[in-house]
């Protein structure tokens, strides 16, 4: 393979052509406007100026690659678009619009997963129907906020790491050692700008439990956690409601409740409600229930207690 530079007339730029297996291919430095007006334009440019139609350029590997045109391209990426949380993107170019509400809590029957269902881009709704809740295996679940593509590929990740030690170790891995291995990963690529803030939950030998591990390799154990831009009023709902010895229908209202509440004030989480209990023999998916119909039963329910009181 080798690339040699050089002139054609009526173009004024070099162009690589890429000999290989004694065919060539023309590859020119403008490879990535191709498809774009700007590239068109060209294209009839240089048709004019030679008098003669210039065969489009095909497809191959590109010439160069755009970096932003500073001194220093990597500090300026490093400041501008970098994953951040809250305000903290204010002064950025690209601002990461993230918006969810997952929470997780465990009780004496097991635990508790409920999440949303809308993905957005600002104040776009990309999606209603984003499946939150990743299922690792039978007895471990992953909740995703942040970044999809971070949580999604990552917890996989972490799927086939927790298979290869059951493998090797002939059980099952436990909740804790689960959550380390995420917790590890996470370590090792911080600062490289993933968003990810999640919950790793499931039951093992010393029964229920609940970690939280977001991207800069935090590792929290706890009884409820709540994630997302939507977490504050569901804490206010769970700090309300919840207590360890919680029948299970009281749970499965809990959970529903807190969704609703964070759906109702928070404009980037909605759409479905998917709520899962786990107990020592494996997770159980409850419920996928729309939000605007929990909104109309709450309602009824606000009605029927005003008018008995």
């Amino acid at each position: 393979k080798f690339i040699l530079p050089f002139h054609r007339p009526g173009i004024d730029h070099p162009i690589n052509t890429i000999i290989m297996f004694g065919s060539s291919l023309a590859i020119g430095n403008d490879i990535l406007d191709i498809g774009t007006q700007k590239f068109d334009r060209k294209s009839d440019q240089r048709a004019i100026g030679s008098g003669a139609m210039v065969p489009r350029i095909a497809l191959g590997e590109p010439g160069q690659f755009e970096v932003p045109n500073v001194a220093d391209p990597a500090h300026f990426c490093r400041n501008n678009f970098a994953s951040a949380c809250g305000n903290s993107d204010a002064g950025q170019t690209v601002k990461f619009a993230k918006g969810t509400t997952t929470l997780a809590f465990k009780w004496n029957g097991g635990i508790i997963v409920s999440v949303d269902s809308r993905s957005t881009m600002g104040a776009y709704i990309a999606s209603g129907t984003v499946k939150k809740v990743i299922e690792i295996n039978p007895f471990l679940l992953g909740t995703m906020a942040g970044g999809a593509a971070d949580c999604s590929f990552w917890e996989r990740n972490l799927g086939m790491q927790c298979r290869l030690y059951e493998l090797r170790n002939k059980k099952r891995i436990t909740v804790a050692a689960a959550s380390k291995l995420l917790a590890n990963t996470m370590s090792s690529y911080r600062g490289y700008g993933l968003s990810m803030g999640t919950m790793i939950t499931g039951w093992d030998e010393t029964g229920p439990q609940l970690y939280y591990v977001d991207d800069d390799g935090t590792r929290l154990h706890g009884r409820y956690f709540s994630v997302g831009s939507g977490s504050t009023y569901a804490y206010g709902v769970l700090d309300t409601y919840y207590k360890p010895d919680l029948t299970l229908e009281e749970a499965i209202d809990l959970g529903k409740r807190a969704i609703y509440h964070a759906c109702h004030r928070d404009a980037m989480s909605g759409s479905i409600n998917n709520l899962y209990h786990v107990t020592k023999d494996g997770w159980v998916k409850i419920h996928a229930i729309d939000v605007n119909d929990m909104h109309y039963e709450f309602l009824e329910e606000k009605k029927n207690a005003m008018s008995s009181s």
